[in-house]
């Protein structure tokens, strides 16, 4: 399981400020904290700061591999934010990921060179110029089509991370099922190809949001996925995230379980 630190995002507007005034103690100490948490890779999002969004997409990444050696997930809209991000990459750290590419032709047409060229990993979120489908099976079907698109390109298929698109289950009580039965659908037909989540959006809107967060991050895992974008700051999640690894085979005579529980990793409840 793959997990990525999601709090170096400019949506916050505690991170956006760090960005424009350059503050490179915050961000350092943010990125810390996540890797301390358990990440092993950080979502690195600075599009909504302001000011030049491609020097300050350059100027984080450097600014955050400067203080831990793990690769990145370069998350931005923009395609040219998108390769400055990897051209700043550390790349003896790990092969970065970048986040994301639709169904979208613009979109294809405006990353797909980007991709080629750096030899990156990708997310693949399941939308079209039709906008996110409602269903399970529709969705299967964009993801189908661009992993075929991909791997056209030369993209391996270990490297294709497919989001099936978490929304808020408080606006359709529906949605977590698209989500499981998508991830499941995916892995059936592409079982190389790797599923993540960006898990808080389930919970958005919501009362006691870790809660939630926490139930269906179990329920996602064992439906067969593969990452996640979550907070690893909180103990209980993480705990959950490594006592659910164990309880699904993936973890050999339950040995890391039984280091993270030496090594105090593991919260109870």
């Amino acid at each position: 399981m793959l997990i990525i630190g999601e709090k170096l995002n400019s949506t916050r507007k505690s991170v956006r400020e760090m960005i424009e005034n350059r503050d490179v103690e915050s961000v350092q100490k943010l990125a810390r904290i996540q890797v301390e948490g358990g990440a092993r890779m950080l979502d690195i999002n600075s599009s909504a700061a302001g000011g030049d969004r491609e020097e300050n997409m350059k100027w984080m990444v450097k600014t955050v591999q400067e203080a831990v050696k793990i690769p990145l997930c370069i998350d931005s809209p923009d395609a040219g934010e998108i390769e400055k991000g990897l051209e700043a990459h550390n790349w003896t750290y790990g092969k970065a990921l970048i986040n994301s590419i639709t169904g979208e032709k613009e979109r294809i047409d405006s990353l797909l060179p980007v991709i080629k060229k750096y030899k990156c990993a990708v997310v693949v979120l399941v939308m079209d110029e039709r906008g996110i489908p409602d269903n399970a099976q529709t969705r299967i079907e964009i993801a189908h089509k661009l992993i075929s698109v991909l791997t056209d390109s030369g993209v391996p298929l270990a490297d294709i991370y497919i989001d099936p698109l978490v929304m808020p289950i408080g606006t359709n009580e529906q949605n977590g099922l698209t989500v499981l039965d998508t991830i499941k659908g995916v892995k059936d037909l592409h079982p190389d190809v790797k599923t993540i989540i960006g898990l808080s959006n389930i919970s958005y809107g919501l009362p006691d949001r870790k809660l939630l967060n926490q139930v269906f991050m179990i329920l996602a895992m064992s439906y067969g996925l593969d990452a996640a974008i979550v907070d690893p700051t909180d103990q209980r999640l993480m705990s959950i995230i490594r006592t659910s690894l164990t309880l699904l085979g993936k973890d050999s005579y339950c040995s890391e379980y039984i280091k993270a529980y030496r090594e105090g990793r593991i919260c109870g409840f």
